[in-house]
Formats: structure tokens, sequence, C-alpha cells
């Protein structure tokens, strides 16, 4: 190749461009360049047919030694994905969602967890409330008339019971004496 090939300013064809550009560019050159830039076109014809064969030699062998190592497609697929999660993970947009992720679970965790406390003074405010006390007093006096032997202020489930139990001993009480008359 000459000095003066290299610098020539004028531009090569590019594929599919118009073949009457080339034929006119071909008749600006002299007959001694246009025999150099075929020698050369050749050659770099024959480099990339040999490359290509050198691939192909190289790319078999490949495929014999992954054969011998047993390693087949499948290990191939399962190591590439390995490869590319790991690559994903030590991205460093990776590590941030991660990290957001991970404070907004811990920000989900503390809501529901002051929810749980709401609900939970919610409760202990009802059970405070004067119309609940009202409602536990009656409950109260209605096992007192009935004639419980147990010391008043027992827990609320206690009263509820013994007035479930007052009220079918009523009941029953009742209908014998209807039954007698």
């Amino acid at each position: 190749c000459s000095p003066q090939g290299l610098l020539r300013s004028d531009s090569i064809p590019e594929v599919g461009e118009d073949a009457a550009a080339t034929a006119g560019m071909a008749e600006t050159l002299s007959e001694e360049e246009q025999d150099e830039l075929r020698r050369e076109l050749a050659k770099v014809e024959e480099e990339i047919q040999t490359l290509s064969q050198v691939l192909a030699a190289k790319e078999k062998h490949l495929a014999e030694i992954k054969r011998k190592l047993g390693i087949n497609s499948l290990q191939e697929l399962r190591q590439n994905i390995t490869k590319s999660w790991q690559d994903v993970t030590s991205t460093t947009a990776y590590k941030r969602t991660s990290e957001t992720l991970s404070q907004a679970g811990q920000k989900a965790s503390a809501a529901f967890s002051s929810v749980g406390s709401v609900i939970t003074k919610k409760f202990e405010d009802v059970r405070n409330s004067p119309t609940f006390k009202s409602f536990e007093e009656k409950v109260e006096n209605l096992k007192s008339k009935v004639g419980g032997t147990k010391p008043a202020g027992g827990d609320f489930g206690e009263v509820l019971n013994s007035a479930a139990n007052a009220s079918a001993t009523e009941t029953i009480a009742e209908q014998m004496q209807e039954e007698t008359h």
C-alpha cells in the first residue's frame, strides 16, 4: 500500500451504493492504483478466509474440550445465568434498589405495628368508656340479683358467664313452677 493511497481523501463506496458512482470512481484512479487496490482486496479476502477457518477450528476444539469435560449446553446456560445474576447484583442500581426495598419493608412493618397499637388502644378506650362501664355495672347488678356467690369485681368474661347461667337457671325455675300449677 503506497503512502499516497492511505492519504487519499476519496471516499470508499459503502455497500449498496450505486454502481454508476463506483464506476465513476474507478475511472479517476490510475491503472497502477487500481492494480494495487485489487492486490490489497485479494489479500484482505484471503486473510478473512484464513481467519474464518481458524475460528471454525477453534470452535471445533472448544466443543471437543467441553465434551470431554462433560459440559453441556444446559450447564453453560446455568453458568451464564449465574454469572449474569452476579453481575446484576453487583451493580450500584441493584444495591440501591435492594436498600430502598429493605427500608420500605421496615417502614411497612413499623406501620403495621403502630396500627396494631392503635387498635389495642381503641379497645382499651372502649373498655374505659362510661357506656361500657355502665354496661358492666348492669351485668354486675344482674348477677347480684340472681344470687351469685362469687365476690363482686370478677373479670368481664366471668360476669357474662354468671349472667348467662343465672338467666338459664331462672328460665328452668319458671318452667318448673308452671308445670306444678
